[in-house]
């Protein structure tokens, strides 16, 4: 039905570019992360794989709700409340739900308290918790969707004064203009609106790299900090927390002034690119390095500044054709991709030598972490799972500068291991977003890069 509806609307006015987004959601969760023939249908439209022209779309996926009885149990509620089909696309970009709307009219209604705190999720939004760990982590990004408000007898029946809940246009406009909406249903159709809005200001971007973009300008906001105590945790116990808090909000909230623009004191290096990623007899193929215009005398002259180093790699996945590889991932991806960041102690050589090794070990299923992984929020391991892959690297603008490589290089999926279906030789794209940024006002990192790689810049 998903297809046939997208199909009708492109044959109408096939020359129209779309975002589609799709706020409706099965009502329980019993996939647990696994794909449905629902979720790979989706796979499937995402990555035009049943296409003559393999026409990619960017399809946008609420995370689903909990029921309405259940909302005053938040958040232990929604740790145990699993997304819901088909929001365990790969391809898709699933949506949660948080707030920032916890004033009442204690006249208008008396006795109403707000359930979430500002900040948090909202009391609907569905979590990743309980989904099994080889399946990719959502949501991906979570956008306002509006409280709800418990009563006096601990219940949310009733429990959604206007002013907590989204305006909307009513579809009965003869009785009303307007009414009220939330949860991640209006949360999607927020994030959908960013991404019309970055595929109209930046028409030449790829369904990819406009995923890329609105997970990459995602935060967290400090209650959602808070309530996982990040700052508090040591280096070997923050990861499996970090991997906690984005099953509960994903990446955080979409900045759609980040996305679209860079600041002088940070920037977004954007690149679109392909590979081949695997060869005839089941071997690896093509891996790329791509050499990043870090301005390195202005980062040198930074010295011990704090720095951050941001890195998204997003791609579609082409589902597994037969339901029997749907149980474990490797067999469910056509192809997977991975990125690595060359250390302030490795030349280029040596850089691309390690990344071969990776390869190597990729192609012989014993991969072990990269060099550095413990300077990453995820690291390899937690990254890597889904076909978007966001990380956050820490440290000083001295470090960073050495660090001018990136590489993108290919691990095991079906193209390469069912040789029946003759797909080893197929071209995978990708969109890789890389920004840094310094808390130092006065530097002029924009301005350096683009006078680098000869972007001209209005004064």
């Amino acid at each position: 039905v998903t297809s046939q509806v997208i199909s009708l609307a492109e044959i109408s006015a096939p020359d129209r570019k779309r975002i589609i987004s799709l706020a409706v959601a099965a009502k329980d969760s019993r996939d647990r992360g696994k794909p449905s023939s629902w979720s790979s249908a989706i796979d499937k439209i995402t990555s035009g794989s049943d296409e003559e022209n393999g026409t990619k779309r960017l399809l946008i996926v609420c995370a689903g709700n909990i029921e309405t009885e259940d909302r005053v149990y938040f958040p232990e509620r929604n740790m145990i409340d699993g997304i819901h089909d088909p929001a365990q696309a790969w391809n898709a970009l699933c949506v949660g739900a948080y707030t920032q709307k916890v004033s009442i009219n204690t006249i208008v209604n008396p006795g109403l308290v707000p359930i979430a705190p500002a900040g948090d999720i909202n009391p609907a939004s569905t979590t990743s918790h309980v989904w099994e760990r080889q399946w990719p982590i959502k949501p991906d990004v979570v956008f306002e969707g509006g409280n709800w408000a418990r009563d006096a007898y601990n219940s949310a029946i009733g429990g959604d004064p206007d002013e907590i809940r989204l305006l909307t246009t009513n579809n009965e406009f003869t009785n009303n203009y307007f009414t009220i909406t939330g949860d991640t249903s209006a949360a999607t159709a927020q994030v959908a609106r960013i991404a019309a809005i970055i595929q109209k200001t930046y028409p030449e971007l790829w369904p990819e790299t406009i995923r890329a973009l609105i997970v990459h300008s995602a935060e967290w906001t400090p209650a959602m900090l808070r309530r996982w105590k990040i700052e508090q945790l040591s280096t070997s116990t923050r990861k499996s927390v970090v991997e906690n808090l984005i099953r509960y909000c994903g990446f955080g909230v979409p900045d759609i002034t980040k996305a679209l623009h860079c600041a002088e004191n940070s920037l977004n290096l954007v690149i679109q690119s392909s590979l081949y990623p695997y060869a005839k007899g089941k071997k690896m193929r093509d891996m790329n390095l791509h050499e990043i215009p870090w301005p390195e005398d202005i980062l040198r002259d930074l010295g011990e500044t704090p720095a951050t180093l941001r890195v998204t790699l997003s791609y579609f996945i082409e589902p597994n054709p037969g339901e029997r590889g749907w149980k474990k991932r490797h067999n469910y991806q056509s192809h997977g991709l991975r990125f690595d960041i060359q250390t302030p102690y490795e030349t280029r050589d040596q850089f691309r030598s390690r990344i071969n090794n990776l390869v190597r070990e990729e192609e012989n299923l014993t991969t072990q972490s990269s060099s550095d992984s413990s300077e990453w929020l995820l690291g390899d391991r937690l990254r890597h799972k889904g076909s978007i892959h966001s990380d956050i690297w820490q440290g000083t603008a001295i470090d960073l500068a050495s660090r001018k490589h990136i590489g993108v290089y290919p691990v095991v999926g079906w193209w390469r291991e069912h040789t029946v279906h003759e797909k080893w030789n197929n071209l995978a794209r990708y969109a890789l977003i890389v920004s840094i940024s310094t808390p130092a006002e006065n530097v002029q990192l924009y301005t350096a890069i683009a006078n680098r790689i000869g972007i001209q810049i209005t004064v």
